[in-house]
């Protein structure tokens, strides 16, 4: 039978010492192993990249920044995502083509549409605002043409309406009486010299005709002054009328007040015209002509729409809105628009390849260069302004329709993806045996609508992407290749053409 010996303390620091040796010598065997092992992994990896074809460059990028760029693997700088590979031919250069070749099935799934650029009219729409203002032709200021005590003033307060000939005003003034008696005693001295010598008769009839016209300039009627005559008394009191009919929109004086000669009374306009201000901004300008016809609307007369044409176009632009005043003549025969009101204003212009197109239906008629609404069909003159009409083509506001060769290049508003001061498209390459489609960098010009106008770039018939295009620039984006976010390196010169990468689908990077 075996005898079992208790463990004492100095059997017990003796075992602790073996354990210890023991654990040392397995550490130092593992890290043997390691450092034995440590050199395996950059031969493998060194391995790895010269075994690669001929010709083809490793390059690591980031699918969230395909701008990242970088020689060996890793993660990306900016969002801390993990590099994926890129394989690109190290033969491509900055002068290639860029595009993107994928199967029908694959275009399918991508609902790809394309649409070819053609050569049409298509109509820019602007849209202004502003507000009502009187028409500064139709404004009278009612004076007093004498010095004298405004006796009675028959309008005593603003906005009444009144009409051609209604008295306004009776004013008593000595100088009328002095000169209603010298055109008395004129006439009778002529009666006194009938009889005798002819020549003192004719100076007579002069004095007269002098007395006459004297109270006409100081504002009597001529039926006043035939009164005057035919009764043979002199009025101390002068009647003052309306010389337009309106609505009086001020009034200077009151009641037995003093006048002197040029004072203003009232001042009246008539508001079956009146002017819409508008306020056009800078961009716009280029497509804004006199003559043209405008729609507006205001608040008071909801569904209701009113139209005018441009009769003038300020040529000072205001530099702390950036805008320009626009006039707009308007009718206004049931006074529905009213002096102050707010209005929105649309314009739509019919645009050729050299700009917005005049109306054809004008071509030979004849208009006012002030009043642009005033069309004539042969040479005269203005009846609101007395001016010679000149031709509707002097104006610019008559030509005949563009050939189709005149007619502007048009694509889509969905084909250009537009950022900052690049507009990339992309083109279906025909004859190719799978959908490829190219990018260019085209030159764009002014927005119509649904259409852009295209100033360089691309030609009549070919056929760019409407629908699909964001798609195939990720499809790009992800390859680190040129594409709407990730422009080429390029001169500064050379704004417009193909992007110079050609690249081809490589379905291994998307699994």
């Amino acid at each position: 039978m075996t005898e079992i010996i208790p463990p004492t303390g100095s059997n017990l620091r003796r075992i602790a010492r073996k354990a210890g040796i023991i654990l040392l010598v397995a550490a130092a065997l593992a890290v043997g192993y390691l450092m034995r092992a440590g050199p395996a992994i950059p031969t493998e990896t060194h391995n790895d990249a010269t075994s690669q074809p001929a010709g083809v460059v490793q390059i690591w990028t980031c699918s969230m920044h395909p701008q990242i760029r970088q020689p060996k693997p890793g993660f990306c700088p900016i969002c801390h995502m993990e590099l994926v590979p890129v394989q690109a031919p190290a033969a491509a250069t900055s002068k290639a083509d860029s595009k993107l070749s994928v199967s029908a099935e694959a275009a399918r799934l991508m609902e790809i549409e394309t649409t070819p650029v053609e050569r049409r009219t298509v109509a820019a729409e602007i849209d202004m605002v502003g507000k009502i203002a009187f028409d500064e032709t139709k404004l009278a200021v009612i004076t007093a043409r004498v010095p004298g005590r405004l006796e009675r003033l028959y309008v005593d307060y603003t906005g009444i309406a009144v009409s051609k000939g209604d008295h306004l005003v009776e004013l008593y003034s000595p100088d009328l009486i002095a000169a209603q008696a010298e055109l008395l005693g004129a006439i009778q001295a002529r009666r006194e010299v009938r009889q005798g010598d002819q020549a003192v008769s004719g100076s007579a009839d002069a004095t007269v005709q002098a007395s006459r016209e004297k109270l006409r300039l100081w504002g009597l009627a001529d039926s006043q002054i035939a009164e005057i005559e035919s009764s043979g008394k002199a009025s101390d009191r002068i009647t003052i009328h309306a010389p337009i009919g309106g609505v009086v929109i001020d009034k200077k004086a009151v009641e037995g007040a003093y006048v002197e000669t040029g004072s203003p009374i009232y001042t009246i306009a008539d508001l079956s015209e009146v002017w819409v201000e508008l306020e056009a901004y800078e961009s716009d300008l280029g497509i804004l002509r006199f003559g043209q016809g405008v729609e507006f609307t205001t608040v008071s007369q909801p569904g209701r729409t009113f139209v005018g044409k441009i009769a003038f176009i300020n040529p000072v632009l205001d530099e702390m809105t950036r805008t320009v005043k626009v006039r707009v003549n308007a009718a206004n025969p049931q006074g529905r628009l009213k002096p102050g009101m707010f209005v929105k204003a649309h314009l739509r212009v019919e645009l050729g390849a050299q700009g917005p197109l005049a109306d054809a239906s004008l071509a030979g008629k004849w208009i006012c260069p002030m009043h642009p609404e005033v069309v004539r069909p042969a040479a005269g003159f203005c009846d609101k302004c007395g001016m010679a009409l000149v031709t509707a083509e002097s104006l610019g506001l008559a030509t005949s329709r563009p050939s189709p060769d005149d007619m502007p290049l048009v694509i889509p508003a969905s084909a250009p993806l537009v950022t900052g001061k690049r507009a990339v498209v992309y083109v279906e390459v025909s004859g190719a045996e799978t959908p490829t489609y190219e990018g260019r960098q085209i030159e764009l010009g002014r927005r119509a609508g649904d259409f852009y106008i295209v100033l360089g770039g691309l030609r009549q018939g070919q056929r760019v992407v409407t629908r699909g295009a964001f798609k195939i620039d990720s499809a790009l984006q992800i390859q680190a290749q040129p594409s709407m976010m990730n422009p080429p390196s390029e001169p500064a010169g050379d704004s417009a053409g193909p992007l110079p990468t050609t690249v081809q689908q490589d379905h291994s990077h998307h699994h």
